[in-house]
């Protein structure tokens, strides 16, 4: 189902092999988090793949702490927001909302205030001349559950984030024509809770 794909993707199976891949991993993905982390507002566009292979375009918007919103182009009817403290997909055609707690979704990861690579949250590390890759899980929270990140180790740019679910089915979310610094409208993350409850 398109929602279910959605949020594993705004809501790669980590190796032990892959663990401390180098020298000092943490502390060198931990600068590059960190310097992820000082973006306050992004926006750009997406490419999803979903873990049936299906494929959907849109623009996304972040404003950290805990603020992202997905608009998939047409003809998805989808759209994902989170206003710091739930997740909502909405699809327009149907009028169907469904909200999920962000603290119990692997976003929270991405979209904190800062990206603590402490307290046993970082799965593996991998470092590469083209890409440094970061997964992070909190299996007292996201259960099995996990976040890959891959940042372009010269500029720490986000590239692309893979959502594995606890069924072990991957969404990637790759972006592209990112731009910083932005401003968004007030209501750019506002969800309705109103029409929520009167949907129920």
């Amino acid at each position: 189902m398109v929602g279910t794909a959605c949020v594993a993707g705004v809501v790669a199976i980590a190796t032990p092999a892959l663990a401390q891949a180098a020298p000092g991993g943490v502390s060198a993905a931990q600068e590059i988090a960190n310097k992820f982390s000082g973006v306050k507002t992004l926006t750009g566009s997406f490419v999803q793949f979903g873990p049936r292979g299906d494929q959907t375009e849109g623009t996304f918007y972040i404003e950290r702490p805990g603020k992202i919103r997905f608009n998939y182009n047409k003809p998805s009817p989808i759209r994902v927001i989170s206003d710091g403290q739930s997740v909502v997909i909405n699809n327009r055609k149907l009028d169907t909302w469904d909200l999920y707690p962000l603290s119990k979704t692997p976003l929270k990861l991405l979209l904190s205030d800062s990206i603590d690579l402490s307290g046993g949250k970082v799965k593996s590390v991998k470092e590469e001349p083209d890409m440094t890759t970061i997964v992070l899980g909190d299996k007292s929270i996201f259960g099995n559950s996990t976040i890959t990140m891959m940042f372009d180790p010269k500029t720490s740019d986000l590239r692309q984030w893979t959502i594995t679910d606890a069924q072990g089915l991957d969404t990637t979310v790759m972006i592209t024509n990112v731009r910083t610094g932005v401003r968004f409208a007030d209501d750019m993350f506002k969800i309705d809770y109103t029409r929520i409850a009167m949907k129920k």
